[in-house]
């Protein structure tokens, strides 16, 4: 009987799952522009155990090639989701990008992928570029060829400034290391990085320990940026941790700084904790035992004000940060927010102050200049808030795009087109590395919890691992993620050069209107039209 080896060029819209051969392929040309990162898949199944000498050939020198892992998800699907995923039962999924060093140990008859990256270290040479493929095993080889074709134009700058929320504290419970550690902040840089290579842009800035997804009356490590000292009941602050920060975040490229939020979430009640020396002893004084509109809280924040804002100006990055009032309020807690964001508005009224909120009211009440929307509560917002934003966490699962393990990669990347569509200026998503139980209880193993404690669906929380030594490792999602982002770009250079309104009526050839929620759930549409694009620019340019 002799051995036997199934190759298939894939997109990198496909997920394969070790137990079926993939129903779409073979997918073998693209076109990409100059300074474009690309991704591309190739399925393989042995019919016997075997290692796999897995070899890339091409003229473009920077490859990255990983293989995609299954992890496992207890928990795939929300109660209410829509039936537009890949499987609802708990299962593995194909997720992990872990770097191959060449050799793949192959199990008989289960199907893998291997991914590639092509990334422009300098711009690609415009033309016809081919890229190799092979896999061997003994004396038997398989190869398989994909041609990339190099329009000879850029992507512009990104201009969506995009914020994934980095917990520093999940790097240091992790990892075991002390938070303010050289070990920390090396691990913090190293996660930052990677998050920045992915299109983000803002960073989630601990001033405080961030009131987030903090179980009432229990509290998370602490990771607060600025010192505070009391001494007589008058405060002092020290800003040389976040000096460090924003040197960090400089040398990245980080451009903007969110600043956590100075109330509590879903109701801005209570205080974040705040940890300060008090005559020379380090204790807590705020948290939720204090009341957000009260006196001491008022004092405190005022003073700061008076503080913080010639630091941020000395630093020269007033137009770069953004305040928070509360996380997420809700009609319920009106009242209690319309204090809050009184204070904030009071002492930092010059700044932008954002909130994730999905009630309009709180918006033409005058209680938050500039709401964030999730996408499947956006539509009232269209057209009546002048910079617009949105962001999806575990409920948006009825229609809308999202990047749970259950969910095909093009709902995931099909986000590019939509926010093109409806000119968005910002994308918030809260878990870039949440390796918590819900509500910060206990830490997870994310290699093998993958739904915050069974309370989220799986990738919800997180898009990132930590892999050794403080390196992270990335998902496929945050890969295609990232596609949404350059599909974003691409769009943005064809309407510089032939108009908003005829790049419109190309991306919607021959398909009803594109919504947040109504799009063609089809792989072949989504990789067809970015094909378009490219051409259209390509005669653009060419004329």
């Amino acid at each position: 009987e002799s051995f036997m080896l199934k190759v298939i060029p894939l997109s990198s819209l496909v997920k394969v799952f070790s137990d079926e051969e993939p129903k779409s392929g073979p997918f073998n040309k693209l076109s990409c522009l100059r300074n474009e990162r690309v991704q591309l898949q190739v399925a393989f199944c042995a019919d016997t155990d075997c290692d796999i000498d897995v070899k890339v050939q091409s003229k473009l020198e920077h490859i990255k090639v990983y293989w995609v892992q299954e992890i496992y998800s207890k928990n795939p699907v929300h109660k209410l989701q829509d039936s537009f995923t890949l499987r609802n039962k708990s299962g593995y999924f194909p997720e992990l990008l872990r770097p191959l060093d060449g050799i793949f140990k192959a199990q008989a008859g289960k199907w893998n992928s291997i991914w590639l990256e092509v990334i422009p270290k300098t711009d690609f040479a415009a033309g016809e570029h081919s890229i190799n493929v092979s896999f061997a095993c003994d004396a038997e080889t398989e190869s398989v060829e994909f041609t990339l074709d190099v329009i000879d134009a850029k992507l512009p700058e990104q201009t969506l400034i995009n914020t994934n929320w980095l917990h520093t504290d999940c790097i240091a419970t992790h990892y075991k290391i002390d938070v303010f550690s050289e070990q920390y902040w090396e691990y913090v840089q190293n996660f930052l990085q990677t998050a920045f290579e992915h299109g983000m842009n803002m960073v989630l800035t601990p001033l405080f320990t961030p009131p987030l997804d903090t179980k009432v009356g229990a509290e998370r490590p602490t990771v607060q940026l600025v010192g505070v000292k009391v001494t007589n009941g008058e405060y002092s602050f020290d800003f040389s941790a976040l000096d460090r920060w924003i040197e960090m975040c400089d040398k990245i490229g980080i451009k903007y700084f969110e600043l956590s939020h100075l109330f509590t979430q879903w109701g801005a009640k209570k205080c974040p904790k705040i940890m300060a020396e008090v005559d020379g002893e380090y204790k807590r004084i705020f948290g939720w035992d204090t009341k957000a509109s009260g006196k001491p809280y008022r004092k405190f924040l005022a003073d700061f004000a008076v503080a913080f804002k010639p630091y941020l100006k000395t630093k020269g990055i007033e137009d770069r940060v953004y305040f928070h009032v509360s996380d997420e309020p809700f009609a319920a807690v009106a009242r209690h927010y319309r204090k809050a964001s009184n204070i904030v508005s009071e002492l930092f009224g010059e700044y932008k102050i954002m909130d994730a909120l999905s009630n309009i009211k709180f918006y033409k009440k005058g209680l938050v200049k500039l709401p964030i929307p999730a996408n499947d509560h956006i539509e009232p917002f269209i057209g009546s808030v002048p910079e617009l934003w949105t962001y999806y966490c575990c409920v948006q699962v009825k229609g809308v795009s999202n990047k749970f393990f259950s969910m095909p990669s093009q709902r995931n990347r099909v986000l590019g087109y939509q926010m093109y569509k409806y000119d968005i200026k910002g994308f918030l998503h809260w878990g870039y590395n949440f390796w918590y139980k819900q509500f910060s209880v206990g830490p997870v193993d994310p290699f093998t919890e993958t739904d915050a404690g069974g309370n989220f669906p799986s990738g919800d929380s997180f898009v990132v691992y930590p892999g050794e030594g403080g390196t992270p490792l990335v998902s496929l999602r945050y890969k295609v993620f990232y596609d949404a982002f350059q599909d974003m770009r691409a769009l943005q250079l064809l309407e510089s050069l032939i108009g908003k309104e005829k790049t419109m009526s190309i991306l919607e050839e021959d398909i009803e209107p594109i919504t947040f929620a109504k799009y063609p759930h089809s792989d072949e549409w989504q990789l067809q039209t970015r094909e378009k694009i490219n051409n259209a620019i390509k005669n653009a340019i060419s004329k």
